[in-house]
């Protein structure tokens, strides 16, 4: 059996060790980001989607990662306030990792393992082509802001590309189909 997301040692934005465990019995969607992005403005969405939801069980989880044309290359600390004076970001951010390729951090290997696919593969891989790179192979993670949902017995449920965002009604229905199990 593959290790439990909550198992898998993580660090805090603020550089503390920790563990997904305290999320135990909520429903999760891990998002890996980025602050020099076509997709940034996500961050936006994202915050209002934990906003709405977070009482009701969601948490979203930021991880920053720089896997993509180095458009996160910032430490922690200017993550961390590049997201609180942009974007308002109230949702749990985690320390800068790696997200695909040979220093793939577990959790991430983990999450493509459990589930290979994304849902809403859309113009965004075309458009990568046509600027000429070479999107990841599945099961990798294709670009910044793409999102895995994670039921309330961390098992992952469901993987959305990176051009689907927050108010797509394919993320905020699994999202409430699992709040609601």
């Amino acid at each position: 059996m593959s290790q439990s997301v909550y198992d898998i040692p993580v660090k805090t934005i603020q550089g503390n060790d920790t563990t997904l465990n305290q999320y135990q019995g909520k429903v999760l969607l891990i998002v890996n980001t980025a602050s020099k992005c076509g997709l940034t403005p996500q961050y936006e969405g994202l915050e209002k989607l934990y906003q709405d939801k977070k009482a009701q069980g969601l948490e979203i989880l930021g991880f920053p990662a720089n896997n993509f044309l180095a458009q996160e290359p910032g430490s922690d600390e200017e993550i961390q306030q590049f997201c609180s004076l942009n974007y308002q970001v109230d949702f749990p951010l985690f320390a800068k990792i790696s997200v695909a390729g040979e220093d793939k951090h577990p959790l991430y290997q983990t999450l493509t393992q459990a589930i290979p696919e994304r849902t809403g593969e859309g113009p965004w891989w075309k458009d990568l082509v046509d600027y000429g790179l070479t999107p990841n192979p599945k099961p990798e993670v294709l670009w910044n802001f793409e999102k895995f949902l994670i039921n309330k017995n961390g098992e992952v449920v469901e993987r959305f590309a990176p051009d689907i965002t927050a108010d797509d009604p394919r993320i905020v229905d699994a999202i409430n189909a699992e709040l609601a199990k």
